[in-house]
């Protein structure tokens, strides 16, 4: 392991903690409105590890919908995972599969943002340890605050607003990844429509947000001149 680039992935992923403090806080204080106490919380935390779909799961498991909706609406909305990976899988082309599937673990849309940058700014870097530096820290702090989450539960203030934090989080991913025609159209739309159905039931204006977001993106990708070698 490359010490420097560990450390440099720490220091990297630690403005985004920022943001993920209070996510992880909220995501917390969700599980115990929900009926979860702190091991229950706590094991979603570590076996899901995916803030946006535990809040989703959270809020349906609150509203007693049933199971296997709470289940495909945690997998819908990682299915973006995938795009992820299929952006940063050349970088893992060298390493061995119980190495990539370790890594894999630690994808969230922070990491991702994060180690993309640094690997476009530095490109001799250990790719594996930066990663895991960068992963592994938004993990540790993402536990932690979930912890705290559950035990404060309705301790904490509504005045904080702690769960304005949340879009403010995915907002300061996406607007510096809206770099060309077909991403700006992608977010906008996504955006827009998941705004636009937030009344649905069941969370699905969401999903139907990102559908068509990704739709959108896909489709005037194939209008518009864009260099391949730029992540779509």
């Amino acid at each position: 392991m490359n010490r420097a680039d560990f450390r440099r992935g720490v220091r990297d992923a630690t403005p985004i903690l920022l943001g993920i403090l209070p996510f992880a806080i909220v995501a917390g204080i969700a599980a115990a409105n929900a009926g979860l106490d702190l091991s229950q919380a706590v094991g979603m935390s570590v076996i899901v590890f995916a803030g946006a779909s535990q809040l989703a799961a959270l809020d349906l498991l609150g509203r007693d919908a049933p199971l296997s909706v709470v289940v495909v609406t945690a997998v819908v909305i990682n299915l973006r995972m995938l795009m992820y990976s299929a952006s940063i899988a050349p970088y893992f082309r060298s390493f061995a599969g119980r190495v990539k599937a370790g890594l894999a673990y630690f994808l969230t849309d922070q990491a991702y943002a994060v180690t993309i940058a640094g690997y476009r700014a530095e490109g001799s870097v250990d790719r594996a340890t930066y990663y895991f530096a960068v992963g592994g820290t938004i993990w540790l702090v993402w536990q932690i605050a979930t912890v705290a989450g559950v035990l404060l539960g309705t301790g904490v203030p509504a005045a904080w607003g702690l769960e304005f934090t949340v879009p403010l989080v995915f907002l300061a991913l996406l607007v510096p990844t809206m770099e060309d025609g077909p991403t700006t159209l992608a977010g906008i739309t996504g955006g827009a429509v998941a705004v636009l159905g937030a009344g649905l039931p069941l969370n699905l204006g969401l999903l139907v947000g990102a559908s068509l977001g990704v739709a959108a993106g896909v489709v005037s990708e194939r209008y518009l001149d864009v260099e391949a070698s730029r992540g779509h």
